[in-house]
């Protein structure tokens, strides 16, 4: 079993250089959803769990910067110029993004599936791109949507990859979430882990919604920021776990290979110029 140090006391000790309200308005751009048009303070009081005075400062401050758009007429917000903008810069500088899509199309087209890049960000995942099969009809999921860390094979995947000190904190915030279920989860997770290293792959078969599979892979991009998975999953009724761990799990363990030996390519052409 891999070595985990016991959770520290969920209570956060004080942050004198922590921004309160630096964190507050960047909670209020989290909150938006890839499917979301526009949202209303109500709504995104909700999602944040922050006073609706407080969230209506807030997102006339943001309006007022441009990292939200105000519509008068139903008086909703959506995200703005400058929210999109900061989106594009950090998507443009994903290499691994560009080097990934035709790979991604290639296992999507075979498995007739839904195949996503992703990212950690705190107790989620985040599509940063998201390729599908043209008989795909279902899980609409697009580049930007969160998923679940630990009921799904990406954030599992995560977890196999990242360092000691990063997989602590992660329990520890499980732990925080939810006390009653966390003995439970953890031992699902240290497991996943121990398959994953036998295996090369993480799966989730039914953990994060009963009637979807999946099974995803780990991709080291670098020791500035931590690795990021490939996923490949569906409905249950159409990607068994025979299919998957028998079919589709070599086609991604090699299309991770050539990801990660591509990326390394381009580290060393980097270098000499």
């Amino acid at each position: 079993m891999p070595r985990v140090r016991k959770p520290s006391s969920p209570r956060k000790k004080e942050d004198r250089h922590f921004v309160t309200a630096v964190a507050r308005a960047m909670s209020v751009l989290e909150c938006f959803r890839s499917g979301d048009k526009t949202v209303g303070n109500h709504e995104i009081a909700k999602r944040c769990k922050l006073p609706k005075s407080t969230v209506s400062r807030l997102t006339h401050t943001l309006t007022r910067l441009n990292y939200l758009s105000y519509d008068e007429d139903d008086g909703r917000y959506s995200v703005g110029s400058a929210g999109l903008a900061l989106a594009s810069v950090m998507l443009g500088r994903l290499g691994v993004r560009q080097l990934a899509h035709p790979l991604m199309q290639e296992l999507a087209n075979f498995s007739k599936g839904v195949v996503a890049l992703a990212s950690r960000d705190r107790l989620s995942m985040i599509y940063l791109d998201v390729v599908r099969s043209d008989s795909m009809l279902t899980l609409t999921l697009e580049a930007g949507s969160r998923i679940p860390l630990a009921t799904t094979a990406a954030g599992r995947a995560h977890l196999a990859l990242a360092t000691e000190r990063e997989r602590n904190e992660i329990f520890t915030r499980l732990c925080a979430k939810d006390e009653a279920a966390w003995p439970t989860l953890r031992t699902r997770l240290e497991r996943s882990i121990v398959e994953y290293q036998k295996s090369g792959t993480a799966v989730s078969f039914g953990d994060w919604q009963s009637d979807v599979n999946g099974i995803a892979v780990g991709i080291r991009v670098g020791k500035s920021r931590g690795p990021m998975t490939i996923n490949c999953g569906g409905p249950a009724f159409t990607m068994s776990r025979d299919f998957l761990l028998e079919e589709v799990r070599p086609r991604l363990i090699e299309l991770a290979r050539r990801i990660e030996t591509s990326l390394g390519q381009a580290a060393v052409t980097v270098e000499r110029l």
